[in-house]
């Protein structure tokens, strides 16, 4: 191939690269739609405040300190079971694969003595104790209100089950913590 040849393949690739790019300048000229600002609609007289503070602090919980003084024991005993096969219930239970629960109402979070706990309990409890909302946070979804918890319960989504389960929890202690006010 001499020259001349080659001459007219390099000619053939640059006028293809120049028509696809042109074609694509030109197309998006054509079809350009500039970004909103704000994505969606603002519709008037919305909760979009109190979206935006549930996203924030997570989900909301309903509130277990009026049920607890009614609450059913039997039945908390019967959710217990569901928490049985890694924790014990009794007073000097020996630890499982989470700690013993005997005592825990208001008692200092991530303290169990022998028990290793997750380095994300460990942060979010260092200065907590398990009060009756921190408790029903955590057994409504523990992975969502301590991020990065090494507990795989899925949690207790009925508010009177998650009750029941608190105030036997309660009773779980030589002097049970007095109820919350309310």
């Amino acid at each position: 191939m001499d020259s001349f040849e080659w001459n007219k393949i390099f000619a053939a690739l640059l006028t293809m690269a120049f028509l696809v790019l042109g074609v694509n300048f030109l197309a998006e000229e054509l079809y350009h739609s500039d970004t909103p600002k704000q994505a969606g609609y603002v519709i008037e007289g919305g909760k979009a405040e109190a979206s935006t503070q549930a996203a924030d602090t997570g989900p909301v919980v309903e509130p277990i300190a009026p049920l607890l003084a009614s609450a059913d024991l039997a039945l908390g005993e019967k959710a217990a079971k569901k928490c049985a096969a890694c924790h014990t219930f009794n007073e000097g239970g020996a630890n499982k694969v989470g700690p013993g629960l005997y005592g825990i109402v208001n008692r200092q979070m991530a303290a169990v003595d022998g028990f290793g706990y997750s380095s994300a309990l460990k942060a979010y409890g260092a200065d907590k104790t398990w009060t009756y909302d921190e408790l029903n946070g955590f057994l409504y979804k523990p992975k969502d209100h301590v991020k990065g918890t090494s507990m795989g319960f899925a949690g207790l989504k009925k508010v009177a089950e998650r009750a029941a389960m608190v105030a036997y929890l309660r009773s779980l202690a030589a002097t049970p913590a007095p109820l919350p006010e309310g």
